[in-house]
C-alpha cells in the first residue's frame, strides 16, 4: 500500500538531551495534538558566551502583531472545527505552538519539543526526560513561516515522515520531494510567483530591472529565479544586491548607491518585509526616489511599511503579487477577546509579551512603594481593551497569510477525517490498508494529506499536487494614497490555472496609480526604445539590453520599435525618409521636363532651324557661283541631312518605348552616313575638279552627279542593311536599370545587340575617316575659296567629338549617358553645319563682291596647311 511505503524504521528514535531545558509552549490538550510553529518575534538576542557556565536561556526581541495573528487563526479554526463537530465527530483537536523566533535554530529547538515533549510513564518532576522518545506525540506541524525556518524544521520531521504544513514558506526549493518528503504547504511555490513578475515585467516592457534579495533562502532562491526567467525573455539584470542580515548601513547604502547608478527605474525587493524595511529606511536616508518598486509576496501587503507615514513618499505606488484572501467570519471577535484576565491567560506565555508590547505597560506587579525605573514600562491599569485599537494584529482587512493557516488546518481536519473513514474491504482492499484510528501514525497521516481534494466554505479548492504545492493564484496589489493614508487595491489577478497563457495575467492598467501618483507606465530600459526605422546595435562589452539605435541604411526599412535587423527593400522599392517603409523608386529618363532635356531640344531645334535659314539663304542664291561651285543639289541634300540629324536627336528624349528605342539608333545611324556620304561626294568633286585641269586627265566624267548620287545611294544603303538586320535580329528595347543603392530606377534603351551597334558607329567612323583623309589631301587647292579646308576642319571636329564620345558614354552614369550621346549628335551637326555652310552664307550676305567666278577661280598662295 501507498502509506506503508513510507513508514519510517520502527528503531528510528530521538531522545531529549539531558539538561536541554524546554521552549515556552502555548497548549491545548485534545484526542489529536497539532503542532505549530511561528516567528511571534523577529530577532533572537545572541547572548555573550563565556563557556565558563551553562548558557542563559534564548532571549527573543521585537514581537510581531501580524504573526500573532496568524498564531491565533490557528487556535480559531482548531476551536471551530471543536465546536462544530460535524468534520470530525467525537474527535477534539488539541495544540502544543512554540515560538520560532524567526531563527533556523530556535525553529529546529521548537521542532525537537514538538517531537519530544511527552514524558514517559511514571516519570516525576525533576527526573530526566531521556526516556522520551520522538514518535506518537503530534501527527503533524503547521509552520514554520519562514523559508529558512521550513528548510531545517522540514529536513528534521521529514526522517520520521511527519507532515508539515507551511503557511507561509515559498521557497522553491522546498518542492523537492526528495529531500523534503514530508513538506507540504497552503502557500503557492516561489516559482510561482516569479513567473507571475516575470509575467508584468513582459506585460509592461521593462527590460532593465533591478533585483534586491534577502540574504535567507527565500529571498536568494526567489531572486535567482527571476534573474533566470526574465534573462530568458531577453530582458536584463540591471543589479542584483543581498541585504545583509545584520542591517549593516554601509553595506545597504551601498546598494542604494547602485540601484541610484545602475539607472534601473523597476526594482524587485525579494524580501520579507524586516529585510525590505531596512533597504526602504536607508533608502530615506540617502534620499532615493523616483523607483517603481516590485514587491515580493512576503511584503506586498505588510502594515509594518504601509502604515508608517514616512514610507508614503518612497513606497507609492508599489506593486507586487500577494495570495487570495478571504474574509473569516468570526475570527476579528476571537482575536480582540484576548485579555490578561481571561481564565487561560496564565497558560499563554505569548500574551504577556503580546499586551506589554501593544500597549506599552508592563504587567509585574510591582512591589509597594518600588520606584519605576527611569525608561521602563507603567503597570497596566487593567483597562486595556484590544477593541480600542486600530494595528495589524485587528485588521481583518488583508487575511491572506491567515487564510493559509486556516486552510492548513482544515487540510490536516479532512485529511484526519479520511483516514478515519477508511473502511476494509476484501478483494479491494486488502484488510491492513486502514491505520489504526487508535494511534494515528504521522507517516499514515501524511498519505491522506496529500489525496486531501476538497471544496471550502468560500468555494476555494484545498488540494496538493505532487510536489505538496497548491494551486497557485495571486492579487495584483496596487499601493495608492487615499486622503493620507495607503491603501492596497487589486489592479489584477494571475492564475497558474489557466490553460492559456495569455488569459494567466489579467490586469486593470487603469487602476494603476505608479510610483510619483502618474497615471502613464514607468519606462525601464538600459538604452532607449529604437523607434521605426532604426535597428539595436549591441554595446562591446555590456548586456545585451545595452544598445543603440543605428538609422537604417538607404534601401533598408524597420516598421516596428526594437528592431534587430533592417530588411531591405524589394529591388523596386527604396525607403522613405524616416526608413519605415518601401516606397516605390522613382523613375529616372531625360524627359522634356528636365533642365537637361529643354536644353538639348532647344539647342537641337535652333540647329535645325538654322539648318533651314541656310537653305532657304542658298534658294534665293541658287544662280550665284558659291552656291552652284560644287553641285548645289549636293549641298541641299547635306542641308537636308544635317537637319534630320538636328531633329532625330529628339528621339532620345522622352520615356523610352518599344519603338523610340528602335527609332533613336536606327535614324542617328541612317541620317548621319546620308550626311557624311554627302561630305565624301562633295569632297571626291573637289578633289577630281583639281585633278582634271591637269593634262591628258578627264576622270571627271566618273565623278559627275549620277555617280556623285550613287556614291552616296550605296553608302547610306550599307546602312540601312545593318540597321535592318539589328531590328530585325536583336532591335534596341526599353530596359530598366535598378541599382541596389540607388533610390531611382533608371529608363534606358538596351541595344539590344552590342555587335550591331558597334558595326553601325564603325561605319559611321569609316566613312568620316575617309572623308577626312580625302579632305587632307585636297587642302592645298589654290581656288580662293577652298572647300577642301572647310571639310578637313569639319571632318576634324566630327572625328573629334565621336572619339571623346566613347569613353564618356561607358562612364556617364544613368540617364547622362543619353545626354552625352545627344550632345555628341548635335555637337557634329553643328560642327558640319559651321565649318561647311557658315563660310559660304558670309560671303553671300556680307561680301557679294567675292562671290564672283573671277574671284573663285583666282590664284593665290596658300601656306602650308
Amino acid at each position: 500500500m501507498e502509506a506503508k511505503c513510507c513508514q519510517p524504521d520502527q528503531s528510528q528514535q530521538c531522545k531529549i538531551i539531558p539538561g536541554s531545558g524546554f521552549l515556552p509552549v502555548l497548549e491545548k490538550k485534545g484526542n489529536i495534538t497539532l503542532g505549530g510553529l511561528f516567528s511571534l518575534h523577529d530577532m533572537v538576542v545572541e547572548p555573550s558566551l563565556s563557556f565558563m557556565s551553562k548558557p542563559p536561556p534564548t532571549q527573543c526581541t521585537r514581537f510581531n502583531f501580524r504573526t500573532f495573528r496568524w498564531m491565533q487563526t490557528m487556535r480559531f479554526a482548531i476551536e471551530e472545527i471543536n465546536r462544530d463537530g460535524k468534520l470530525l465527530p467525537n474527535i477534539t483537536l488539541g495544540y502544543k505552538i512554540y515560538d520560532s523566533c524567526s531563527s533556523p535554530h530556535q525553529a529546529l529547538k521548537a521542532a525537537m519539543e514538538l517531537m519530544g515533549s511527552e514524558k514517559g510513564a511514571g516519570d516525576e518532576e525533576g527526573e530526566t526526560q531521556g526516556k522520551s522518545t520522538c514518535r506518537g506525540t503530534v501527527p503533524a506541524v503547521i509552520g514554520d513561516g519562514g523559508s529558512t525556518q521550513s528548510l531545517v524544521v522540514a529536513r528534521f520531521l521529514g526522517v520520521f515522515y511527519v507532515p508539515q504544513v507551511s503557511y507561509f514558506s515559498s521557497c522553491a526549493c522546498l518542492s523537492n520531494k526528495t529531500e523534503f518528503p514530508a513538506f507540504l504547504r497552503t502557500m503557492p511555490s516561489d516559482f510561482f510567483q516569479v513567473n507571475a513578475l516575470v509575467q508584468l515585467v513582459k506585460h509592461f516592457g521593462w527590460t532593465w530591472v533591478g533585483v534586491i534579495a534577502g540574504d535567507d533562502a527565500y529571498g536568494r532562491g526567489g531572486a535567482n529565479i527571476f534573474a533566470n526567467e526574465i534573462t530568458k525573455l531577453g530582458a536584463c539584470v540591471a543589479l542584483h544586491e543581498i541585504i545583509p542580515k545584520n542591517r549593516a548601513h554601509a553595506v545597504i547604502s551601498s546598494v542604494v548607491s547602485k540601484i541610484r547608478s545602475s539607472g534601473a527605474r523597476v526594482i524587485l525587493v525579494f524580501a520579507v518585509e524586516q529585510d525590505a524595511a531596512a533597504l526602504f529606511d536607508q533608502a530615506l536616508r540617502d534620499g532615493l526616489t523616483g523607483i517603481q518598486w516590485l514587491a515580493s509576496e512576503a511584503w506586498s501587503t505588510a502594515a509594518i511599511l504601509s502604515t508608517p507615514k514616512k514610507y508614503h513618499h518612497v513606497l507609492q505606488g508599489s506593486m507586487g503579487f500577494a495570495i487570495r484572501r478571504a474574509h473569516i467570519p468570526g475570527l476579528k471577535e476571537f482575536l480582540l477577546r484576548l485579555h490578561p484576565s481571561s481564565p487561560d491567560a496564565l497558560e499563554d506565555p505569548f500574551l504577556k509579551p503580546f499586551w506589554e508590547e501593544v500597549f506599552q505597560c508592563s504587567l509585574h506587579l510591582q512591589a509597594e512603594g518600588q520606584n519605576h525605573n527611569v525608561g521602563s514600562k507603567p503597570p497596566c491599569s487593567g483597562a486595556e481593551k484590544l477593541g480600542n485599537l486600530t494595528n495589524i494584529y485587528s485588521d481583518v482587512s488583508q487575511l491572506r497569510i491567515s487564510y493559509n493557516v486556516y486552510k492548513a488546518v482544515y487540510a490536516i481536519a479532512h485529511s484526519l477525517k479520511a483516514m478515519r473513514s477508511c473502511v476494509k474491504e476484501k478483494g479491494s482492499v486488502s484488510l491492513q490498508a486502514c491505520p489504526d484510528t487508535d494511534s494515528t501514525q504521522p507517516w499514515q497521516l501524511l498519505h491522506y494529506i496529500k489525496q486531501v481534494d476538497y471544496l471550502n466554505s468560500f468555494g476555494d479548492e484545498i488540494k496538493f499536487d505532487k510536489n505538496g504545492d497548491p494551486a497557485a493564484m495571486y492579487d495584483l496589489i496596487n499601493w495608492q494614497l487615499k486622503n493620507g493614508e495607503m491603501e492596497f487595491f487589486t489592479v489584477g489577478k494571475f492564475d497558474e490555472t489557466a490553460t492559456a497563457a495569455k488569459q494567466k495575467l489579467k490586469i486593470q492598467e487603469q487602476d494603476i496609480v505608479w510610483n510619483g501618483n502618474q497615471t502613464e507606465v514607468p519606462m525601464s530600459v538600459c538604452s532607449s526604445i529604437c523607434p521605426p526605422g532604426t535597428r539595436k546595435a549591441i554595446r562591446p562589452n555590456f548586456p545585451i539590453c545595452c544598445h543603440d539605435c543605428v538609422v537604417c541604411t538607404a534601401g533598408e526599412i524597420s516598421n516596428q520599435t526594437d528592431a534587430v535587423e533592417c530588411v531591405r527593400c524589394l529591388p523596386e522599392f527604396w525607403s522613405n525618409v524616416d526608413r519605415t517603409a518601401c516606397i516605390p523608386k522613382q523613375v529616372e529618363f531625360l524627359s522634356f521636363n528636365d533642365t537637361m532635356g529643354i536644353i538639348l531640344m532647344t539647342i537641337s531645334l535652333i540647329g535645325s532651324i538654322c539648318t533651314c535659314v541656310v537653305v532657304f539663304i542658298f534658294s534665293c542664291h541658287r544662280t550665284t557661283p558659291i552656291v552652284k561651285a560644287n553641285n548645289s543639289e549636293l549641298s541641299f541634300l547635306l542641308l537636308f541631312s544635317l537637319a534630320l540629324c538636328f531633329l532625330c536627336s529628339l528621339a532620345f528624349i522622352g520615356r523610352p518605348s518599344e519603338w523610340s528605342c528602335m527609332l533613336r539608333h536606327t535614324a542617328f545611324s541612317i541620317t548621319f552616313v546620308l550626311c557624311i556620304s554627302c561630305v565624301l561626294g562633295k569632297t571626291i568633286v573637289v578633289l577630281m575638279a583639281f585633278k582634271a585641269t591637269l593634262p591628258g586627265r578627264n576622270v571627271m566624267k566618273w565623278f559627275g552627279p549620277g555617280q556623285q548620287k550613287t556614291i552616296i545611294t550605296i553608302c547610306t544603303l550599307v546602312q540601312v542593311i545593318i540597321c535592318t538586320v539589328w531590328l530585325a535580329v536583336a532591335p534596341p528595347t526599353p530596359q530598366q536599370q535598378m541599382p541596389h543603392e540607388s533610390a531611382i530606377i533608371i529608363l534606358l534603351c538596351d541595344e539590344g545587340s552590342p555587335i550591331a551597334f558597334g558595326l553601325v558607329l564603325g561605319y559611321i567612323g569609316l566613312l568620316a575617316c575617309l572623308c577626312l583623309l580625302l579632305a587632307f589631301l585636297a587642302r592645298k587647292l589654290p581656288d580662293n575659296f577652298n572647300e577642301a579646308r572647310l571639310i578637313t576642319f569639319s571632318m576634324l571636329i566630327f572625328c573629334a567629338v565621336w572619339a571623346a564620345f566613347v569613353p564618356a558614354y561607358l562612364t556617364s552614369p544613368g540617364k547622362y549617358s543619353i545626354v552625352t550621346e545627344v550632345f555628341a549628335i548635335l555637337a557634329s551637326s553643328y560642327g558640319l553645319l559651321g565649318c561647311i555652310f557658315a563660310p559660304k552664307c558670309y560671303i553671300i550676305l556680307l561680301r557679294p563682291e567675292k562671290n564672283t567666278r573671277k574671284h573663285l577661280m583666282s590664284k593665290v598662295v596658300i601656306d602650308k596647311f
